[in-house]
């Protein structure tokens, strides 16, 4: 069984997300591998065992509590890997045409994905790749399993669960992190993620 390793980032010194929001953060995201190792171990002894079971309600739990931990680990990647201490500038390219194409111009999207990341409640901004037709669409995820678009690639990922600004940032100040992100925003990264 694959036993998931946490990765390192360093992104120390930010613009507008504090080191302490930071350290808090890279935890949660600890928790999320230590859990997806734990689920994955739990139920590799179930079915060695020969006890799974769709009727059985534990095993089903543990099931279905594994796509939220997976995904909780691997949004938290997709998000801290697009974000870099000196980003460069978009203004060409790949995605910039791409995000451009889907909206109108490169600021529409941004505008359009800014107001998905402000929306009220707990969740994920993401902007996802249509791979049948490179279409760029922006999506408000909920708990981390419930509305991720299959076969979509993930291009651009914020975090916008409290944990990630409420240190910085009051609840209605919620705007000021999203603008933040948008300071720190890898560019290189999110294309590279393109198909």
């Amino acid at each position: 069984m694959k036993i998931y390793t946490p990765k390192k980032w360093d992104l120390s010194g930010l613009n507008g997300i504090s080191d302490g929001t930071l350290e808090m953060h890279f935890g949660l995201y600890e928790g999320y591998v230590k859990n997806t190792n734990l689920l994955n171990e739990r139920l590799g002894s179930i079915r060695q065992a020969g006890k799974a079971a769709g009727a059985d309600p534990a095993y089903a739990e543990l099931v279905r509590r594994l796509g939220f931990e997976y995904n909780g680990m691997r949004l938290h990647e997709y998000y801290f890997d697009n974000m870099a201490k000196a980003p460069g500038e978009i203004g060409t390219g790949r995605l910039y045409n791409a995000l451009g194409e889907a909206f109108g111009g490169f600021g529409e999207w941004k505008k359009d994905f800014m107001a998905v990341g402000g929306m009220r409640g707990i969740g994920w901004a993401i902007a996802y790749c249509d791979t049948t037709n490179g279409q760029i669409t922006n999506h408000w995820i909920s708990d981390h399993e419930n509305g991720n678009l299959a076969g979509f690639v993930p291009v651009v990922v914020m975090d916008v669960w409290e944990h990630a600004y409420i240190k910085d940032y009051k609840p209605s100040d919620k705007g000021k992190y999203v603008e933040a992100f948008f300071a720190n925003v890898d560019w290189k990264a999110c294309e590279s993620r393109l198909p």
